[in-house]
């Protein structure tokens, strides 16, 4: 007697189902490509990278948009009150000044996605468009004095804000859009020197990729000898960078643009805000060998500027056991 149970996807509810659909759907993406294309020819000089968080470290939008759910969240619990409604106004006021620089954070970072993401950025967008209409109708009521209708506005709108909030979180969590996509890197290549081939093997100024513990590694030869390894998959999004160019010192990711510096693998220009897990090189009776350093293993890149690093890989080069 067979005990085959029937398959079905178990623990997926509803919503999971229709996001997962909205991943897949294409319907939109002539508008999409349409609307990312005018973000990235917005001449933003420097200021991209800022609206990416390259200097901070991780993505910046995040941290912007607490400023006006925050605001309009304690706009709410006002609301609950007597006599507090012109007190919610103000707060709802601060929420709706602080969701221009959200928005231009947002949109930064959503250009330079996967399409499968965008589906999922443009309805989190569009969800964050209609809670600020929501509250600038509460916020006009309120002045002309309909405090119960813009009560009834505000908490509509934070129930749709809450809606792209969710949005957000898929976006974050589910998807990975705006995660490291190299932080795994020191946790999974083993320690001591691995071999990635014979010095010929690497044409001079060309990335060649290699594996090492199942992880992919770009390594450049330079036209002095000098030989640099990072990690191959770009961190913003696992972009190859064995597929992309190699100029002036650095690597550039053939799907986004973001630039790694060969000799340490800071992040020069994003959309990246993490830099690349860097390698260090040295050849053995005519090999090529790398080893992730303890540096890179246990403490990471230490922080600063474009012009700090750890020094480059043809210092660290050497030959000999």
């Amino acid at each position: 007697m067979s005990t085959t149970l029937p398959h079905h996807r178990t623990g997926q509810n509803r919503v999971l189902t229709l996001l997962d659909r909205l991943e897949r759907e294409p319907r939109a993406d002539t508008l999409i490509d349409a609307i990312s294309s005018g973000v990235r020819s917005l001449p933003l000089g420097r200021g991209r990278d800022v609206l990416h968080g390259r200097w901070l470290g991780h993505p910046v939008h995040p941290l912007m948009v607490q400023v006006p759910i925050g605001s309009w969240t304690s706009a709410a619990v006002l609301d609950l009150l007597p006599g507090r409604s012109r007190e919610a106004g103000l707060l709802i006021g601060i929420g709706l000044a602080a969701a221009g620089p959200a928005v231009l954070t947002g949109a930064a970072d959503w250009a330079e996605l996967h399409h499968e993401q965008q589906r999922v950025g443009l309805v989190h967008a569009l969800a964050n468009t209609a809670a600020v209409g929501l509250y600038s109708a509460s916020l006009v009521c309120r002045v002309k004095g309909r405090t119960a209708a813009g009560r009834a506005l505000g908490f509509l709108g934070l129930t749709v804000a809450g809606a792209g909030g969710m949005l957000g979180g898929h976006l974050a969590y589910r998807q990975a859009a705006g995660a490291n996509h190299a932080e795994d890197v020191p946790h999974v290549v083993g320690e001591g020197w691995h071999r990635v081939g014979a010095v010929a093997d690497f044409p001079a100024g060309r990335p060649v990729r290699r594996v090492v513990d199942d992880v992919p590694v770009v390594v450049v030869r330079e036209a002095g000898g000098t030989v640099h390894a990072l990690a191959e998959r770009c961190s913003h999004l696992s972009g190859p960078l064995s597929e992309g160019t190699v100029t002036d010192g650095c690597v550039e990711c053939p799907w986004h643009g973001s630039v790694f510096r060969l000799s340490d693998g800071w992040n020069v220009r994003g959309p990246a805000t993490a830099p690349q897990p860097a390698f260090d090189t040295r050849i053995v009776d005519g090999h090529v060998e790398v080893s992730l350093g303890e540096q890179e293993k246990h403490e990471g890149h230490d922080a600063g500027d474009g012009d700090s690093g750890t020094g480059s890989a043809g210092e660290r080069d050497r030959s000999g056991p």
